[in-house]
């Protein structure tokens, strides 16, 4: 007769379990960042932009340098046309800046000087888009051209509405680079983390209906002004700044979280200056210090930017504003590329 021998049940280790606890604290996180843009958006909105800006715009830069080829080879018309682009692009928006508070310029030469810019970048993704196409994996992408043309029209007759809904378009595009990223490296967290993107717009929803019929947030002090002149006030007539601030801090919020914490710390836990991931820095020994230059020179800027802060937030907040635009344009050549 033979003995048997009890095993023990092991823990289990499904997908769901592995990423409950990290599905509970976004919960945490979206809760709070909810509940603060809702109740103090002024408040939130200074202290996000002020504690996050810089170093979500140095972890962005880091993730982009670690996705940059060293030798670009037949890629070469696809970053030369996303580099330039994105500099070209980035210039005429300080024009724009410029123009929009010069009172030489009527407000009919500004509505046009934007429905140009927004031309330009539709027409500049949409070529990046045609040109990825060709590469492997090979993408059918040609239904592109009619919408990049519905899509100046509409730059055309609503130039100011087609610039605010990129402000807000712009940070969901962050949970798409986690997406991918979860697909690489954590996949038994993607469902979970696509599961968990179902609140989004109850969350939104939410915040609508609580602040729908909202009075105005002050508009006598030029920080509150120009807080809610960032978030579409002016343009979205009729719509509260209240419900404009909170909307936009919130989702400003969620897009600093996954630059700063879920994709540099959860996702593909690196440290910043670490170069082995770069492959320019594994290029060759000049690829390695132009790296850790742009690292360093990162770093300084995002101290400087606090300085700024500390010395005069609001006229700080307008500069970073203009400048982020060329970190806003620099994903569009990378988002592509990862699909």
């Amino acid at each position: 007769m033979s003995a048997s021998i009890h095993v023990p049940p092991r823990a289990s280790t499904t997908p769901l379990n592995s990423a409950l606890w990290p599905a509970l604290g976004v919960l945490a996180v979206v809760g709070s960042a909810w509940s603060l843009a809702a109740l103090l958006p002024i408040g939130f909105s200074i202290a996000t932009v002020f504690l996050f800006a810089g170093p979500h715009n140095w972890l962005e830069a880091r993730y982009m340098l670690r996705r940059m080829p060293a030798r670009w080879g037949p890629l070469w018309p696809y970053f030369t046309l996303g580099i330039c682009g994105t500099l070209a692009l980035g210039a005429g928006m300080g024009v724009l800046f410029v123009l929009a508070r010069s009172a030489q310029f009527s407000p009919e030469v500004v509505f046009a000087a934007v429905s140009v810019w927004n031309t330009l970048l539709v027409a500049w993704i949409v070529t990046l888009a045609l040109l990825r196409a060709r590469q492997n994996p090979r993408r059918e992408w040609r239904w592109l051209m009619p919408l990049g043309f519905c899509l100046i029209a509409a730059a055309w007759l609503w130039p100011l509405l087609f610039s605010v809904a990129l402000v807000y378009v712009h940070p969901l595009v962050a949970l798409w680079f986690l997406d991918r990223e979860l697909g690489k490296s954590r996949r038994a967290w993607q469902a979970a983390y696509r599961r968990g993107l179902l609140l989004l717009p109850v969350a939104l929803g939410g915040l609508w209906l609580l602040l729908a019929r909202s009075p105005d947030l002050p508009g006598d002090a030029a920080l509150a002004a120009t807080i809610a002149y960032h978030a579409g006030g002016g343009v979205l007539r009729g719509v509260s700044t209240h419900l404009l601030v909170s909307t936009h801090t919130f989702l400003e919020m969620l897009h600093y979280g996954v630059w700063i914490v879920a994709i540099p710390l959860l996702v593909t836990p690196r440290w910043p200056w670490r170069l082995d991931d770069v492959p320019l820095a594994r290029a060759s020994n000049w690829g390695r210090r132009l790296t850790l230059a742009a690292i360093c020179l990162g770093a300084a800027f995002m101290f400087v930017l606090w300085m700024g802060f500390l010395a005069n937030y609001a006229l700080t907040r307008d500069i970073y504003f203009l400048i982020a635009t060329l970190h806003v344009l620099a994903e569009a050549p990378f988002l592509l590329r990862l699909l």
